[in-house]
This record gives structure tokens, sequence and C-alpha cells, in this order.
């Protein structure tokens, strides 16, 4: 129970921090305080914490988890702002420290040494260190941010007290979500780098699909079986309860992830003329993922005949 009690606390707390580094670096761009009134979009997740402790001892649902749905709503706002503001200013960015190198990355490693070794207060050496994290080139920091949201993902799922799933079935999901955030994260920095200064629109659809295809981590669908005592009644029952866990993969991968995936890039080709060796292969990619899931539906309604 301790443990149970221990890991749900660690794992929202790191929610609550990365959220937290999110919306400090959107006041500091956007150079106004009053965005740190998305620190509010944190309460509803601290709200979840107390009631999970007090009603389950910790453990998450078995269908769907609060925590990870909250994290979601709580640090998608701070990206959209953070991709926007790149986006509406990347001809008016100023000289930067890049992360593309091992020579920059220990240049800003010995200049923040340097910084807090000197004699000097706590409150001066974390000004210094915050304004030596904030030169880092804007690009660099959202795709900073982006892997860490989905390292945390799969690492709080991974230590999340599980409630009614089994570790077999947890690490079938933590497979599936290792997989799935590699596509994403792919389709986000890479579409978005395609997207010129005059296709704003473009811009909002990226980051509307990626947030569509986010929606898919606090579902633990794709792997839980159906109930013991509902054994006899899939058996007998409908197809849709009999492969109720093959329906909603193929739904996953055609509506929330390679459909969408497929249908932006395709944009991108066509309406935008924008056609490169990387686009073609991962379009090609999602549509051989959407083919095969439409085949494989067809499989299972052609074998219940």
């Amino acid at each position: 129970m301790f443990v149970n009690f221990l890991c749900a606390v660690i794992t929202r707390s790191l929610f609550i921090l990365v959220s937290l580094i999110g919306v400090w670096r959107v006041t500091w761009v956007k150079n106004n305080t009053l965005y740190w009134l998305l620190i509010i979009l944190f309460l509803p997740l601290v709200v979840e914490l107390i009631l999970t402790l007090r009603r389950r001892k910790g453990k998450d649902y078995k269908w769907f988890s609060p925590a990870v749905f909250l994290f979601l709503i709580s640090i998608i706002p701070t990206i959209w702002i953070l991709e926007l503001h790149h986006q509406q200013n990347t001809l008016n960015t100023n000289k930067c420290r890049s992360l593309d190198s091992s020579e920059s990355i220990n240049d800003i490693v010995t200049v923040l040494k340097n910084s807090t070794n000197e004699n000097s207060t706590s409150m001066e050496m974390l000004m210094n260190s915050a304004k030596l994290i904030s030169s880092v080139c804007p690009n660099d920091w959202i795709l900073a941010l982006h892997q860490i949201v989905i390292i945390l993902l799969i690492v709080g799922k991974w230590i999340l007290p599980t409630g009614g799933i089994t570790r077999d079935q947890l690490s079938q999901l933590l497979l599936i979500f290792v997989g799935t955030s590699a596509d994403i994260l792919e389709f986000t920095s890479e579409t978005l780098s395609d997207v010129k200064n005059n296709n704003q629109e473009l811009v909002y659809v990226v980051l509307s699909i990626w947030t569509w295809s986010m929606l898919q981590f606090p579902f633990n669908l794709t792997v839980v079986n159906p109930e013991a005592n509902d054994e006899i009644e899939t058996q007998s029952g409908s197809l849709l309860l009999t492969h109720r866990r093959d329906f909603w993969s193929a739904a996953e991968d055609l509506l929330i992830k390679d459909g969408p995936f497929l249908l932006v890039r395709l944009i991108v080709m066509i309406r935008y003329q924008i056609i490169h060796q990387m686009l073609v292969f991962f379009t090609l990619k999602n549509f051989m993922v959407v083919s095969l899931n439409v085949y494989r539906l067809w499989v299972i309604f052609w074998d219940s005949r």
C-alpha cells in the first residue's frame, strides 16, 4: 500500500513539474506574467491525486488513466503556444545556443558550471541557470519538451499503480506506446519543419492532429482482455464483442494515428507541393499500416462467416 501511495505521488509530481517547466518557458518567451495563470490547469491533477489516494489507495483504473489524461490537458496548451510563437517568429530569432552537436552541449555545460561555482547566492545561481537555459534555440527547446512529455508518458504509465490489468498486459501496452510515441514525435517534428511561414493554417492542422493522437495514451483498451464472466457471452455473442480488442487496435491506427497522419502528409505533398525523400517514405509507411488494418478487419469479417 505504501509503495502504491509513493508511486502515485511521484508520478503526478513529475507530471506537474514538467507542466510547470512548460508554463515557465511560455512566460519567458511571451514576456508576459499573465501566462502563469496556466497553472490553473494543474488543479484537476491535484484533485485527482487526492481522490485516488483516498478512494483507490493510489491504484489506477482498468480501462482509463485520469492522471495521464489530466497531464495532457495541462501540458498541451503550453506546447501549442510555444509552437505557434516559434512559427510566427522564426525570422526574428536572435542568436541562440543549439543542441545539435556535442560541442554545443559541452559549451552549455561549461558555462553552467562557471556560473554556479562563483561565490554567489542561491537565487543568483538560479537566475543565471535560468538565463542560460532560456538561451537555447526555440526549436531545440520545443523538441526537448516534446521528447520529455513522450518519455514521461511511458515512464509514468509504467510507474503508476495498476488497477485491473496484469503485468503482461502492462508490458504489451508499454511496447505499443513506445512505437506510437516514435511515430507521433517524428510526425510532429518532421511535418512542422516542412511548414513555411505562409502556411500558418497547416501549423494548426498539424498541432490538431498531434493533440488528437496524444489522446490514445490514457486508454488501455488495446491490451485489456474481456472479463472472465463475459467469456461465454463473447463466444456466442456479436462479432464486435468477440473481437473488441482487434477492432479497437484497428480504430486507433485508422482514426487516431496512421489515418490522420497519412491524410496530413498527402495534403502537404499535394496542396503545398512539399515533397522530399523522408516525407514520401513516411507517407508510404502510413499507407501500408492503414491498408494492413483494413485487410485485418476484412479477414475478421470473412472468417466470421
